[in-house]
């Protein structure tokens, strides 16, 4: 059967590549098309166009780039319907998605979404585009199946979070072997994990290393995305405690003992890794402004909205200095309040639904083709 995955961000990449995996063993025959990154294109399948060009975040972002985006969805829909594809997989990205969507509804597609929008965090308004263009919706927070259900009326199927899958079949490395690599010393790592957009990047990395001198004994490891050059990360290195591994988040979050990291997946994947993190967000002044007035979450890491309790901390926008991240890196890095955390995490895992979200979907989707 063929297959038609968009998949708009590193963090689709990375599911998409899983869901690809888990699709191949379930249909040998699998013809698959995608839009996606790197780690999509290494399982195979045809790639259309890298999610690097895809990638712009707020609200004036977007309009800036909206030309390129509106092309970007005229380019998808000749592609789909000269591919025709048996099923088009949405996952997440959803202003773009949603659209191809209501498009691909129209000409008779079907249409399965993996990993849902964000609809409980805001334009909570969209349910009614899901509920007529959507055949089937797989949700992989506990929350988001009840939300759908009892709130909306709307089934999915809640299959597990596919993290766990991504960072169970991680294999070992060996940490002396890392250091040496990658010109790391002996001293304990701090990793930064600032995204993967270059607006994002530029934003809070500046003042994610201001703490650098106030931790000597530590080494803080900026942990470079694919998406980008080493060379648009070299001005922020000025110090030597300050070091650069590249599209190695996962090994580096296996050795580190803290992080900072930007609101998004990563929260949930350091958590994972079971390392006490400090969740830092900054965004323009605008585009804040703006989210700040439609937004109504308690908490914007995945972390503390699945456990509904402030389990990490969460620096935003003013709150988001030196003075306040030196005092959150401070408390992690102590004994007693580490193994705190570490207890949350271990639930917070439970929550989860352990291993085979990928396998799930993949055996869902076959099925429903059959």
């Amino acid at each position: 059967m063929k297959y038609y995955i968009i998949a708009g961000e590193a963090s689709g990449d990375l599911h998409g590549s899983n869901l690809m995996k888990a699709l191949y063993k379930e249909d040998s025959d699998a013809n698959i098309r995608f839009w996606g990154g790197n780690l999509m294109q290494n399982v195979g399948g045809t790639l259309v166009k890298h999610y690097k060009e895809l990638a712009f975040m707020g609200f004036i972002e977007v309009l800036f780039h909206l030309k390129t985006i509106l092309n970007n969805i005229k380019i998808c829909k000749k592609d789909i319907a000269d591919f025709q594809p048996d099923v088009i997989i949405f996952i997440d990205y959803p202003g773009f998605n949603l659209r191809i969507a209501k498009w691909a509804k129209k000409e008779g597609f079907k249409t399965h979404y993996y990993i849902s929008p964000q609809i409980w965090a805001w334009k909570e308004n969209r349910i009614t585009d899901i509920k007529c263009d959507v055949d089937k919706m797989y949700v992989i927070l506990p929350f988001e199946k009840d939300f759908y259900e009892k709130k909306h009326h709307f089934p999915v199927e809640f299959v597990g979070h596919p993290l766990i899958d991504a960072i169970h079949n991680q294999p070992a490395i060996k940490e002396v072997d890392f250091r040496t690599e990658n010109q790391l010393n002996e001293k304990p790592i701090i990793a930064i994990l600032p995204g993967s957009r270059k607006q994002e990047i530029t934003k809070m990395l500046s003042v994610m290393l201001s703490v650098v001198n106030d931790f000597p004994d530590y080494q803080f490891v900026i942990a470079g995305a694919p998406s980008q050059e080493f060379s648009f990360y070299e001005d922020f290195i000025t110090n030597e405690n300050i070091k650069f591994v590249s599209n190695k988040t996962y090994d580096l979050l296996k050795i580190a003992s803290a992080a900072l990291v930007t609101s998004g997946t990563a929260t949930l994947e350091t958590a994972l890794f079971k390392v006490p993190e400090v969740v830092c967000y900054k965004g323009s002044w605008a585009s804040y402004q703006i989210a700040k007035r439609i937004i109504t979450l308690k908490y914007i890491s995945l972390v503390n909205l699945i456990m509904d309790e402030e389990v990490v901390t969460e620096l935003i926008q003013e709150n988001c200095n030196t003075k306040r991240i030196k005092e959150e890196l401070k408390k992690i890095l102590e004994p007693h309040y580490r193994e705190i955390l570490l207890q949350k995490y271990d639930h917070l895992e439970e929550k989860l639904g352990g291993i085979g979200a990928s396998e799930k979907t993949a055996k869902l989707i076959v099925a429903d083709l059959k």
